[in-house]
């Protein structure tokens, strides 16, 4: 049962006389900050008191005349200008957690209206090795599967994989002109990354000098607009200030762009090898679109090294996702839909919606003043046009009711035309959503890079993260003593790793998930494996220390589960705990709202935390019954299932010891 839902619905019908709208006045129901306040707190009074232009305490006491929660709540109290505290009947609270304690859903009820969602994520490129920008779109993604399949919706996890575009043209060129066949025989992904890499760089030099010049020449003009505009500025015009102050800054960042321009020159002046090459091909880039257009033509030695590439680079990507515990129900490439372009084009064309315009093919869409351009000039189709196919293929095959994309907020606006497009196209009745993110950043508050400067790699993310949480395992361990005080560790090395393991990566996991997915985030080693505060490991020692307490004991725990005997709520601090473990449904229920992990995150903290004040306060073991201590374990239990369960919808795993 989701209290806090009911409650809302209960204020609905006491509101419906005082508003036009008492739902949005009923979501004013919220959990109390602090406990002297009650469990539950309604502001709906102030709001809507300035509305209707009345008394606030007065239709505070109007409105809890009509509220009907005697069953569930003590007579409310209404304190200052009018909030209404509630409080939960202690009795109906302790055989409410009672229930819990025999429930297998811990109080979550399955969805009364199941949808079919489609959950797109994750989306790597192949023939280059995941990085630290996949993170955020595979663990955000995977753990919105999880909820929504765990609260009886259908879901099909889909990774889009990016197998198809301009950076095979690339590759392949790369791979006929400069490979090294060693590296490939040993390292096929690593080389095939290698020589991306490479390609990509002396492109990237070709185009830089030959754009160079120019910024230059830009650079001396706005120099010169500036110093003309601040000698004859009235320091008394804050129009003038403004639009000076908008000229440096611009000023600067096109410094900056020339700084970093001349760096990337440099670095392949200053390498003999790297200057040879360039030397060499200085149509690089030419010829790199040229092997991607043969490959799309069905060019027979590309196509033929295309198939070659793609085993070994999904099988490096699926290694990384079984380290993940990720897993997708469906899995297709950009070069599925090839196919299919061309009649989604022609479908368009004749339903009107896309025209011709200077040679490409495109949508005109109300209100944006760019078209959505889904056939170039040369006949080349674009993203556009593929993620059109897509969304028919979903809706067609699953039935799709919502799809959600799960990626980065740069794409943002691609994804507003889509829509757009989409829904002219006849897809209205599918729900299209994006599901932003921020970036992970550095201490620099930059996108988080290597020293020497290149994006970080997944697996070296995960290794370092395992490498850090063994030595946390390794220290509690060889600190454990036996009744006489002598060493006696309990795991032996193969349990110490697989325990780092799912330590490592659930700390990674869960130091992206824990943050409001919309914000940037600086990652931080020393935060993500700290037993104390807001980390997995907290939550996984909290998981432990259950466990600990049942080893200790001897208790089994299913034993502890079907007694007869029943939680009694005989203090204020076991009271609390029962409190936010009748909390996890609506923790659950509030995910799924806008799609925001970190709501789970945040109620996890909070339910280790008040256990671990009541482990702190309340002895267990020790009781001063043989009632209160069965009452105590069968707390602990909930409080440990509640834990394992919201980790898992996370994603990540817990483990008895640690």
């Amino acid at each position: 049962m989701n209290i806090l839902r009911e409650l809302r619905s209960r204020f609905k019908t006491a509101l419906q006389e005082f508003a036009d709208d008492p739902a949005s006045f009923a979501n004013l129901v919220r959990p109390s900050q602090d406990a002297k306040f009650g469990d539950f707190q309604a502001n709906c009074a102030m709001p809507l008191a300035k509305k209707t232009k009345t008394n606030p305490r007065e239709l505070a006491a109007q409105i809890v005349e009509r509220l009907d929660v005697a069953d569930l709540c003590e007579e409310p109290d209404i304190a200052g200008p009018g909030f209404i505290n509630l409080r939960l009947k202690n009795d109906w609270l302790q055989q409410h957690v009672n229930r819990l304690a025999g429930d297998e859903r811990l109080g979550v009820a399955p969805t009364v209206a199941p949808r079919t969602f489609v959950v797109d994520f994750s989306a790597p490129n192949v023939a280059k090795p995941m990085h630290v920008g996949h993170l955020r779109s595979s663990v955000i993604g995977d753990s919105l599967c999880r909820v929504l399949s765990f609260l009886g919706h259908k879901v099909i996890g889909d990774n889009h994989i990016g197998d198809w575009g301009t950076q095979f043209g690339m590759i392949i060129f790369g791979f006929k002109n400069f490979l090294d066949e060693t590296a490939y025989a040993s390292d096929p992904v690593g080389e095939l990354a290698r020589l991306y890499r490479l390609v990509s760089q002396l492109s990237d030099y070709h185009a830089t000098k030959a754009r160079l010049p120019t910024m230059r020449e830009t650079l001396g003009e706005n120099q010169q607009a500036v110093e003309s505009t601040e000698a004859a500025a009235d320091p008394a015009d804050k129009k003038a200030r403004k639009a000076l102050g908008k000229a440096r800054s611009e000023l600067g960042e096109l410094k900056q762009a020339i700084g970093e321009s001349e760096k990337k020159i440099e670095a392949v002046d200053n390498d003999s090898a790297l200057k040879a090459l360039a030397e060499s091909c200085p149509d690089i880039a030419d010829r790199a679109r040229q092997e991607t257009a043969k490959l799309h033509a069905g060019d027979e030695e590309n196509n033929r090294l295309w198939n070659d590439f793609i085993p070994q680079c999904l099988a490096a990507l699926q290694s990384m996702y079984d380290r993940l515990d990720i897993h997708f129900d469906e899995s297709l490439g950009e070069s599925y839909y090839n196919p299919l372009l061309a009649d989604v084009v022609a479908d368009l064309k004749q339903k009107g919606i896309a025209t011709e315009s200077e040679g490409a093919v495109c949508v005109f869409l109300e209100g944006n003043a760019a078209p959505f351009i889904v056939q170039k000039t040369d006949g080349a189709f674009t993203y556009a046009t593929t993620d059109l196919a897509t969304i028919k293929h979903r809706v067609e095959k699953f039935q799709a009711d919502v799809i959600l994309y799960v990626v980065d907020a740069r794409q943002g606006e691609h994804f507003k035309l889509l829509f757009s497009a989409a829904n002219k196209w006849g897809y209205s009745d599918t729900e299209l959503r994006h599901v932003s993110f921020g970036t992970i950043l550095g201490n620099d508050r930059r996108p988080f890079k290597t020293r020497s400067g290149d994006t970080v790699g997944l697996e070296s993310l995960i290794d370092e993260a395992v490498v850090r949480a063994r030595a946390i395992v390794d220290e509690n361990d060889q600190t454990k003593k036996d009744a006489d005080g002598n060493p006696a560790p309990e795991r032996a090395e193969d349990e110490r790793a697989a325990v780092a393991e799912i330590v490592g990566v659930g700390g990674i996991k869960y130091a992206d998930l824990r943050h409001n997915r919309e914000s940037d985030y600086v990652f931080s080693w020393d935060k993500m494996l700290a037993n104390t505060g807001d980390t997995a490991t907290y939550m996984q020692y909290a998981y432990a220390r259950v466990c600990g307490i049942f080893r200790r004991g001897n208790v089994d725990r299913e034993t502890v589960r079907s007694s007869p005997v029943a939680i009694e709520l005989a203090s204020d601090t076991e009271r609390a705990l029962a409190v936010q473990l009748s909390r996890f449904s609506e923790a659950i229920d509030s995910v799924v709202f806008d799609y925001r992990p970190n709501i789970l995150t945040d109620y996890l903290f909070a339910t280790a935390n008040s256990f671990s004040t009541f482990f702190a306060e309340c002895p267990v073991l020790k009781a001063e019954t043989d009632e209160l201590r069965t009452s105590r374990l069968k707390l602990c239990d909930l409080t440990a299932r509640v834990l394992a369960q919201g980790l898992q919808l996370l994603g990540i795993q817990t483990t008895e010891r640690m």
